[in-house]
């Protein structure tokens, strides 16, 4: 048996579902980023980076080219995050990286790239049903998913209230899908997002205004 192999088999079998060792593996390497990212380590990027790319075995063990298609993206807006904090991380202290509270311009930006995103993913996977099988809610947790990932790679306490308002639809929509187990990870990534929005929010308020790559970055 070789290492895709492996990764496609069977782990055990929780709430009804048969739970493979690429899902597991790449929600339990998810779930390590978010922490990481709460700590403000540079390891956030290559963890979710790895995440990404487990999770893409999975999907296509599955044959469920949406689901490549999007972690393909996931991937790249982390290796753009893992580049946009490298730059960053001397405008801290203690050598991570400084966070702030978005300007409303920037909010507005996000705001607006959401729902632009959400209208554009959803019409997609609406025309085209075989890339999800929920079109609008997919959409809404994968773009909300990308916008949470570049407020996160500007340093923005805002990222965590993305993933909070992706956790508020995720959670409930695992639970009536029968999907208990993907249900349980979105409440630990929920927990892990109320944590890291408190440290980020206290840091916030004595940190140097705005990042160290923002010049460079505008």
């Amino acid at each position: 048996m070789n290492l895709i192999d492996q990764l496609d088999a069977t782990v055990f079998t929780a709430f009804g579902q048969d739970v493979i060792w690429s899902d597991m593996l790449g929600n339990v390497a998810g779930l390590a980023a978010l922490a990481l990212g709460w700590r403000r380590s540079l390891l956030t990027w290559p963890v979710q980076v790895l995440s990404g790319l487990i999770l893409i075995t999975a999907y296509a063990s599955a044959e469920l080219s949406g689901g490549v298609g999007k972690q393909l993206l996931v991937v790249t807006v982390a290796l753009w995050g893992w580049w946009q904090w490298g730059r960053g991380r001397d405008g801290s202290a203690d050598g991570h990286v400084t966070v702030r509270f978005a300007t409303w311009r920037e909010r507005a930006a996000l705001a607006g790239g959401a729902a632009v995103g959400t209208l554009a993913v959803g019409g997609l996977f609406t025309a085209y049903p075989d890339l999800s099988w929920n079109p609008w809610p997919d959409a809404y947790i994968f773009v909300g998913t990308l916008v949470a990932m570049v407020a996160q790679a500007r340093g923005l306490v805002e990222f965590w209230f993305a993933w909070l308002l992706v956790d508020l639809v995720g959670v409930p929509l695992a639970f009536d899908s029968g999907l208990a187990f993907s249900a349980f990870v979105y409440l630990v990534y929920l927990v892990l997002v109320l944590w890291g929005l408190r440290d980020w929010w206290l840091r916030s308020r004595s940190a140097v205004p705005g990042p160290a790559w923002e010049g460079a970055a505008a």
